[in-house]
């Protein structure tokens, strides 16, 4: 008996001496912490003997085997290992450098980066140090030529295709549309006899290839029209700004009546200038000129002046016309517009006319004033 009590007695006493972290924590491991190797503790093998030898103990899942007490001691698992020791239900993760993310394959997802072969091989050129991309060198190599004009192509029927894009240009600015419009439709007030004037066209077509219709005239009030002309022209747009015309030209006043071929252009000029010019040869073999412009000065978003100049040339004389050679009449003009509409737009003004050369010898002749200045009013129409 008081064997038995010595022994419980030098039991619990080498227990005591044990230190802290020889202790057991295997209830004690929580998912996400890593707690700190124990070092092999010491167990005695039978009750006889007062100082049992330690013994290694067995390893348990969660935590590392300790090695023997000749090997070096390891070294605590720092800060720095991020999240390679947290437990996952109990397991304990195996320690190891942190390994790179595999490089995503943007070829694998259609839509998406740039096609698989061509990011195999910006792979293999990166991982050989060659230069790609903005690291070549400058050259002046032509771009490469893409596999084909439209992507869609390969994904839909290209005759179906083709039949988008042509209802795509048509709804875009390729209708076939018509506009009439008389830039002048004026009464002229004057000193002997008061006239009128007139100068408009209309056209019919999209915005490359028109059909226009050009006319313009004046007379004198109870004595009826002195002259009138009406050009069938096909227009071709030639630019943004510009349309190359070409057709046939018919005066039915004055007497006698010619037909002209007849090659011009009209447009915008830049700084806003409205121009337009053409020549005519007529039937005859005669051959005329004429240039004429416009500017729409905004003094208001209502208020429009207008200044504006025509020039009428000739090759040579035509004695049946009574038009000289060289510039053979010049007419200027300032008019002031008020646009209750964009389409309705009354006018007051001047207009000053002069006939020069050898025209102004033929109106001498007849007994009338080479030089006319009026005061107009009129209408700016197009619909």
């Amino acid at each position: 008996m008081k064997r038995l009590a010595s022994l419980l007695s030098a039991s619990a006493m080498i227990a005591l001496a044990l230190p802290a972290d020889a202790q057991d924590h295997s209830m004690h491991d929580m998912q996400g912490t890593r707690m700190p190797s124990a070092k092999p503790t010491a167990k005695p093998k039978s009750k006889t003997k007062p100082k049992p030898k330690p013994a290694t103990p067995a390893p348990r899942r969660s935590q590392p085997v300790t090695k023997p007490a000749s090997a070096a001691p390891a070294k605590p698992a720092t800060a720095t290992s991020g999240h390679q020791g947290h437990d996952m239900s109990g397991m304990a993760m195996p320690m190891g450098p942190a390994q790179p993310a595999p490089a995503q394959d943007n070829g694998a997802m259609p839509g998406m980066g740039m096609p698989a072969d061509h990011a195999g091989h910006e792979m293999a050129a990166m991982s050989s140090g060659e230069p790609v991309g903005t690291d070549l060198p400058a050259g002046s190599a032509p771009a490469p030529t893409p596999p084909m004009d439209h992507y869609a192509d390969l994904q839909f029927p290209p005759a179906d295709m083709a039949h988008a894009r042509d209802m795509m240009m048509r709804e875009s600015g390729g209708q076939t549309m018509a506009t009439v419009m008389f830039n002048l439709a004026e009464y002229q007030a004057r000193k002997g006899r008061d006239g009128y004037r007139w100068d408009g066209e209309a056209w019919l077509g999209g915005d490359i290839n028109r059909l226009t219709i050009k006319s313009e005239g004046e007379g004198v009030l109870r004595q009826g029209v002195e002259a009138a002309e009406v050009q069938a022209l096909y227009s071709r747009a030639i630019g943004p700004y510009f349309n190359l015309q070409a057709g046939v030209r018919h005066d039915f006043k004055p007497s006698p009546s010619r037909t002209y071929a007849v090659i011009g252009f009209e447009g915008l000029a830049p700084y806003w200038f409205e121009v337009e010019g053409a020549a005519f040869l007529s039937d005859k073999g005669d051959l005329l000129g004429r240039l004429e412009g416009y500017y729409d000065q905004r003094i208001t978003q209502r208020l429009v002046l207008q200044p504006r100049a025509e020039l009428n040339l000739s090759a040579q004389d035509v004695p049946e016309s009574r038009i000289g050679a060289g510039l053979s009449s010049a007419e200027l003009g300032l008019r002031l517009r008020y646009e209750i509409t964009r389409q309705f737009a009354p006018y007051i003004g001047v207009s000053y006319e002069a006939k020069t050369g050898q025209t102004a010898r033929y109106v001498r002749g007849n007994g009338d004033d080479p030089t006319t200045t009026s005061v107009v009013a009129g209408v700016r129409i197009w619909f």
